[in-house]
């Protein structure tokens, strides 16, 4: 007979296990989300040919850590946060000056992790890169609906420096009525489309929650970093 106490050990053992990394993919999953933002990004303005090669490096650490099953979950979200790195390094070093054609050069790993999902493999990288697209996808709607565009496209022709009168005018839009009813549409959608999943208990779809919630996180940050100044 099975000692009753042991199956609840057992059990409230792999709960715990679970939790703990159900919550440990979602967490890195938004630290990922922010290092193109605060490491990436200033890196590409100066070496944007350092920042492409350097997804090798990325690659590289995610095949080497999938191969070990004591690692796979975090090789398989560096992986698919390697696409999001590759697309930033692209895009802010060449190309930052179109933002129409911000998404879809963000979009270059659609088609891979589509893939990945259909033959079901990869699936935490994958909605992980997912997400983040999403998240960037939801911005740049914001950016159109409020009229930031001509903002974007100044800001990154002007030298840092003379940056402070274009960011205040935007900032000013961003206080207008229509911006804060577009502010309060868009947070709300991130935050139902970022919650939702958690209730799956599954890592990928903790992975494709901690990259689209961190997206609020960060553009939050940045609002009030630039009200700040």
């Amino acid at each position: 007979m099975v000692n009753p106490s042991y199956k609840s050990s057992k059990t409230d053992g792999a709960w715990r296990w679970q939790l703990q990394g159900t919550w440990g993919v979602f967490a890195t999953a938004a630290f990922l989300v922010s290092v193109p933002v605060f490491i990436e990004a200033p890196l590409v303005r100066h070496y944007p040919v350092i920042s492409v090669l350097s997804t090798l490096l990325w690659v590289s650490l995610g095949f080497i850590l999938f191969k070990r099953p004591q690692s796979q979950i975090w090789g398989d979200l560096i992986l698919g946060f390697s696409w999001s790195w590759l697309a930033g390094a692209i895009y802010w070093g060449w190309f930052r000056w179109e933002p129409g054609i911000h998404l879809p050069i963000e979009s270059i790993g659609v088609p891979f992790a589509i893939w990945a999902l259909w033959r079901g493999v990869g699936k935490i990288g994958s909605l992980f890169y997912l997400g983040s697209l999403l998240g960037t996808a939801i911005t740049d709607l914001y950016f159109y609906q409020v009229g930031l565009i001509d903002y974007w496209r100044q800001l990154m022709e002007v030298e840092p420096a003379l940056a402070m009168p274009i960011l205040q005018q935007a900032i000013a839009q961003v206080r207008t009525p229509w911006g804060t009813a577009w502010a309060v549409v868009l947070v709300n959608l991130l935050l139902g489309v970022g919650i939702i999943p958690l209730g799956t208990k599954q890592l990928h779809w903790y992975a494709f929650s901690g990259a689209v919630l961190t997206t609020i996180v960060v553009d939050s940050l940045f609002l009030w970093v630039a009200s700040c100044a």
